[in-house]
């Protein structure tokens, strides 16, 4: 941003026209072309990306089929756990879009494009209120800086395009232009006042960060006016102040509640904290002025309050912070309003509350996509000013270079983004210790059925953590799929240790065990998973099958009935009951479970010939053998099936 007060070179007069106040506002650059050359230009810049499949948690926020009907988006809003974070609005708009587009994913990367040119727009149109100098150009910056990638490629950010429109939204609509030098930019009348209290709720309700929009109001009119005044000022952002605190107290109980932001991990003293958000405002900064290295998982730093380094980082905010409110009388309050909107806007990425991400890195880009508009305003502005006398060829001709190589780095970023492989690839390649990469990239190996690299990824996850149990359970299923059972033994057990209760580890080990002859064991793991998880339906199905491995039917039948309860569609569930049913005789009880399971599954061909067993045991040799055939069909080589048909087939002969 630009002050407005003495700089050396007037501004222009405060009591001008608002149409003159426009910068840069020219008749051919209205709202609506200007928005169209950005989305044009930016679909090209994230063209790369716009194939992506979906990346780390966009599954989480894409809704899974339980959720895509309409009381799906009723749960969004009225479920308390339906949604890992309280973002209704975000999630609404997934549930929009799947029903617009299913699982192909270019329509939403279109959509966070087209939403970031609205923003960038948004932008333009504000610094132009403000009568910011390189308003064009400063959103010009936004919309291409190569830190936003990660925001407009990364499907689950529409969490901060969707937030941005509505925080930007909001200010455009409460920044009303000044009608002499003294009035205030808040001139709201009730219907205004509404309007703006609405988009930031809308704001909240599609990402908490956004609480921090009173606050940055206030600075934006410190700027303009030189003074806060309680009751022109203040005190018609109370309600504001009070819906941000409540949205963000609550977002963070959710962040460490739902979401799982606790942990040993998560200590960090009150000075470390300190140093934390130091040493991330200067790494912000940093990335916006030089942005190379850009990756999607950056080193986690250790925070030592007795290492220097940590300090020099604080010292360095400090010294920036007293330079630029000393710089007042010759810079104008633009320097300090600026990193204030920086640092403010940032807050709730800092440190002083605890947010997920934070298990692998206290960084990432996205954090920033709107707190870096203060350093980008007021880098165009003074820019702007240098540059004022200079002819307009060079003008322009210099600000198209800058956009050109900030748009030409942005879309090598996108790169990453072609699928989730790669990104994981050139997440290790800019940062070998991020072993979540590791780790996830292994995952999408094993989906990918390449067992033997999921293993190599999951030892280098595990070098740089021993105790990362999901891991290590992750690398026993692997080697359990590559038949290496012993392996796979040795590796739940140690996961066991870093971790007891975990349920899907007793499990499969117990499945390891099994199939390693060991019952005994086996039975006593599927017994502490379903402890530990009394609601796991694949342990409770497991343990049926293993009691009815030891003839043990009565309790077979209760594990099954157990998981059919907790899994209605459990379709294998219902076909072993009815086997279990059947083997104590009790036929008339089992043929509708073995219904149920066709019904379920019509093309398991085991349940038809379960069924057809039941049918000829009671006499009904015109559904067995009907049954027989539908087995046969779906698998030609089910010898079982052939034999029972041809038993059925005697038996109605022989009547």
């Amino acid at each position: 941003m630009a002050s407005r007060g003495r700089v050396g070179v007037e501004t222009a007069s405060p009591r001008t026209s608002s149409a003159a106040r426009d910068a840069g506002a020219r008749p051919w650059s209205s709202p609506v072309l200007v928005w169209a050359a950005f989305a044009l230009v930016l679909l090209v810049v994230y063209g790369p990306a716009l194939r992506g499949g979906l990346l780390w948690d966009d599954p989480d926020f894409v809704p899974k089929p339980s959720m895509r009907g309409w009381d799906g988006l009723a749960r969004i809003w009225f479920e308390h756990g339906a949604i890992k974070q309280y973002y209704p609005l975000t999630y609404s708009a997934f549930w929009m879009q799947h029903r617009l587009w299913g699982d192909d994913t270019l329509g939403y990367h279109v959509l966070n494009v087209l939403l970031h040119a609205l923003n960038a727009t948004l932008v333009w149109r504000i610094l132009a209120r403000l009568a910011v100098p390189g308003a064009l150009f400063a959103a010009t910056l936004f919309a291409f800086h190569p830190v936003h990638v990660e925001s407009v490629a990364w499907i689950c950010e529409l969490k901060n395009t969707l937030s941005g429109a509505f925080y930007l939204s909001a200010f455009l609509v409460a920044l009303r232009p000044a009608e002499s030098a003294e009035g205030s930019l808040l001139r709201l009348g009730a219907r205004r006042w509404w309007c703006v209290l609405l988009l930031f709720t809308g704001a909240l309700l599609s990402k908490a960060v956004t609480a921090t929009f009173p606050a940055a109001l206030l600075v934006v009119l410190w700027w303009r006016d030189g003074r806060l005044a309680w009751k022109r000022h203040a005190a018609p952002l109370v309600p504001f102040f009070a819906l941000a605190l409540v949205a963000g107290v609550f977002s963070a109980w959710m962040e460490k509640s739902q979401v799982g932001a606790q942990g040993p991990v998560f200590d960090l003293d009150p000075v470390q904290r300190v140093l934390l958000a130091a040493r991330a405002l200067c790494f912000y900064a940093g990335k916006l002025a030089w942005p190379a290295e850009l990756v999607f998982t950056y080193p986690r730093w250790t925070i030592d309050a007795a290492s220097a380094l940590a300090w020099s980082f604080l010292a360095l905010v400090l010294l920036a912070a007293l330079a630029a409110w000393l710089a007042r009388r010759h810079f104008g309050r633009a320097p300090f309003a600026a990193l204030l909107f920086f640092a403010g806007t940032l807050f709730p990425a800092l440190g002083f509350v605890d947010v997920f991400p934070f298990l692998y890195s206290f960084v990432a880009d996205h954090f920033q996509y709107l707190a870096s508009l203060g350093l980008l305003a007021l880098a165009a502005g003074g820019l702007a000013r240098l540059f004022a006398e200079r002819p307009a060829p060079l003008r322009v001709g210099l600000a198209a270079a800058v956009v050109g190589v900030l748009g030409t780095l942005a879309w090598r970023e996108t790169h990453a983004y072609t699928d989730v492989v790669t990104l994981y690839r050139t997440t290790i390649e800019r940062n070998p210790t991020s072993w979540m990469a590791h780790s996830n990239l292994g995952v999408e190996l094993a989906k990918n059925g390449q067992h033997a690299d999921a293993v190599a990824s999951y030892h280098a996850a595990l070098a740089l953590d021993p105790e990362l149990y999901q891991t290590r359970f992750n690398l026993a299923n692997a080697l359990d799929a590559l038949g290496r059972s012993d392996e796979a033994v040795a590796e739940y057990e140690r996961a066991l240790v870093t971790k007891p209760d975990a349920y899907e580890v007793h499990n499969n080990l117990a499945m390891a065990l099994e199939k390693r002859g060991e019952l005994d064991r086996a039975l006593e793991h599927f017994e502490l998973a379903v402890r530990h998880e009394p609601r796991f339906a694949t342990a409770h199905y497991n343990l049926g099958a293993l009691r009815a491995r030891r003839n043990e039917l009565d309790r077979a039948v209760a594990s099954y009935k157990r998981a059919i309860e907790l899994a209605p569609e459990y379709g294998a569930a219902w076909n072993n009951l009815g086997i279990a049913l059947a083997r104590l005789d009790r036929l008339d009880e089992a043929i509708p479970h073995f219904q149920r399971a066709i019904a379920l599954q019509p093309s398991n061909a085991e349940a038809h010939n379960n069924l057809g067993l039941a049918y000829g045991k009671t006499g009904k040799l015109d559904l067995a053998e009907r049954h027989f055939r539908e087995a046969l069909r779906l698998r030609p080589d089910y010898a079982n099936a052939r034999e029972n048909l041809e038993r059925a087939l005697g038996a109605k002969r022989g009547r």
